[in-house]
């Protein structure tokens, strides 16, 4: 009886909820007031199920209602409710089921027959005041479903918690899994307010692409250490990821794809190299070069952007001060009668000058990192290359507090630091053969546009890689500042549109093929 139980609920519930805005109805006469909730259970094939409607009764007339099925992990799937004389219908088209009943004298239960095709219940649902939603947090759902997931990472019984979303439609769907950047990471790759997989997620779900996307090891309910956690460590994670979908019945198993940012970027080339390898990657911003010339450039990136009471931060004053120097020189000149000509020499000539300045900090700055990386590989005992980083760091940073330089130190010989130093992206490329896209942002601080050409030299024997430089787009993949769009009246940073489409566009490609 048990399996007949799960089978049926299965073929029935499991279906496609596809959110839709109830339907104005011209406004009956005896309108019935359904505000509230109405609870039942539904007798179904060797047992029953809970079952939620909820109803908002909204302003002309019309009506917002959802189903819940809690067994089910069907959440707020929207229903049309059409009010005919005294015979009201509840209409979950794409859920496969429809709700016909009448309202009690009391108006405390819902009466009627639950049906769906083949099937048909008597149901009684007792109405419930509604909870009080907070308007501000009062959010449509999605148009797919979303499912709260676990999953292990069996080679070391790591216990992963995500979220899968699927697609409108009975499948099946392509999949890909998100593996995000360098550092521990929410399932969103949160960033602020920017939620850079949770934007991409719901965008390639609503165009038809299922999306697993993980909290890293040690980030909300994942298990794991993230200090000892290696690059290796977070290929076998995505393979996990995989494998996982590979048992999902609405996941075409054989359209499954790894979708990377930076570090993420690199670990899906790794899993793609390995038996059983995803059937394409995306890579976003991937790096081509050994991991401590990649840690050397970002580090230095960050030192050009902290400011504090440092030298680095007295240096970006001084260029602060110079600039307003050069307008000023620049206001005279055109005062004293330059000509157009002479001051845009001028103007380019600080430049020119500016940026040579900018790029001796870059130079040195890189310099002091190598530096303090070379004693690390150098040196074994963390104790001791902990010291002896403490002390650089105060060193190349006067004024850094002696407890934060102790603490970055002991971030900088953590296993995965160690193991990232010596990790050489190159030689596991020569293995891809599955279709990869390489996308990389012109405005990209961090992994810069060289990276695509020594990647697509690595990838030199696989035939079906595409290249994209996305113009205007940084390391996080946000769109050029003016073009975010506004929020209360404020820029909001979003995913770039040209990055969601040229990911939707070859994911569509691997499809067809």
């Amino acid at each position: 009886m048990k399996k007949v139980f799960t089978g049926f609920i299965s073929g029935w519930f499991m279906l496609l909820c596809l959110p839709l805005l109830v339907v104005a109805q011209e406004q009956p006469a005896g309108k019935i007031n359904l505000e509230g909730q109405w609870k039942g259970a539904l007798t179904v094939p060797g047992g029953s199920l809970p079952i939620v409607i909820s109803v908002t009764e909204l302003a002309g007339g019309n009506r917002f209602a959802t189903l819940d099925v809690p067994m089910q992990r069907i959440v707020r799937s929207p229903m049309e409710v059409q009010q005919r004389g005294d015979t009201l219908i509840f209409d979950a088209q794409q859920v496969g089921c429809q709700f016909v009943g009448q309202r009690s004298a009391d108006g405390k239960e819902l009466q009627g027959i639950w049906q769906q095709p083949g099937y048909k219940t008597p149901v009684t649902l007792a109405f419930f005041v509604a909870p009080k939603v907070d308007p501000k947090n009062f959010k449509f759902p999605p148009p797919y479903r979303v499912e709260e997931v676990t999953m292990s990472n069996l080679q070391d019984n790591t216990r992963l918690n995500g979220t899968l979303s699927i697609p409108a439609g009975a499948g099946p769907f392509p999949a890909v899994v998100l593996l995000s950047d360098i550092g521990p990471q929410d399932r969103d790759a949160t960033f602020g307010s920017y939620r850079m997989f949770g934007e991409l997620a719901d965008y390639l779900t609503r165009q038809g692409t299922a999306v697993l996307r993980l909290d890293d090891r040690g980030v909300g309910q994942s298990g794991g250490d993230p200090t000892s956690t290696t690059t290796a460590d977070l290929v076998k994670d995505a393979q996990a990821g995989l494998n996982f979908l590979r048992t999902r019945p609405l996941i075409d198993f054989s359209r499954l794809g790894l979708i990377g940012h930076g570090e993420g970027g690199n670990v899906a080339l790794l899993a793609a190299a390995q038996p059983l390898p995803p059937a394409f990657v995306i890579a976003l911003a991937a790096s081509g070069v050994v991991g401590r010339e990649q840690l050397v450039q970002r580090q230095a990136e960050a030192g050009l952007a902290t400011a504090a009471d440092t030298t680095k931060g007295a240096v970006a004053g001084a260029q602060q001060q110079l600039s307003a120097d050069v307008r000023r020189e620049a206001a005279k000149m055109r005062a004293d009668g330059a000509n157009v000509a002479q001051v845009e020499t001028f103007l380019a000539q600080q430049r020119m000058q500016q940026r040579a300045e900018e790029k001796k900090q870059m130079e040195q700055l890189m310099k002091q990192q190598r530096a303090m990386l070379e004693i690390i590989r150098q040196t074994a005992d963390n104790s001791q290359a902990q010291a002896i980083v403490a002390n650089m760091l105060q060193q190349y940073t006067p004024g850094l507090d002696q407890a934060v330089a102790r603490t970055s130190a002991a971030q900088m010989t953590t296993p995965w630091y160690r193991y990232f130093l010596e990790f050489d992206p190159q030689p596991a490329l020569l293995k891809v053969q599955c279709p990869v896209l390489l996308l990389n942002g012109t405005l990209d601080a961090q992994v810069g546009l060289p990276n695509l050409a020594l990647l697509e030299k690595g990838l030199r024997t696989n035939k079906r890689v595409l290249v994209r430089k996305l113009v205007g787009v940084n390391h996080l993949f946000q769109a050029p500042a003016q073009e975010w769009p506004l929020v209360g009246g404020q820029p909001k940073p979003n995913f770039s549109p040209l990055a969601q489409e040229a990911i939707r566009d070859f994911i569509r490609q691997q499809v067809a093929n």
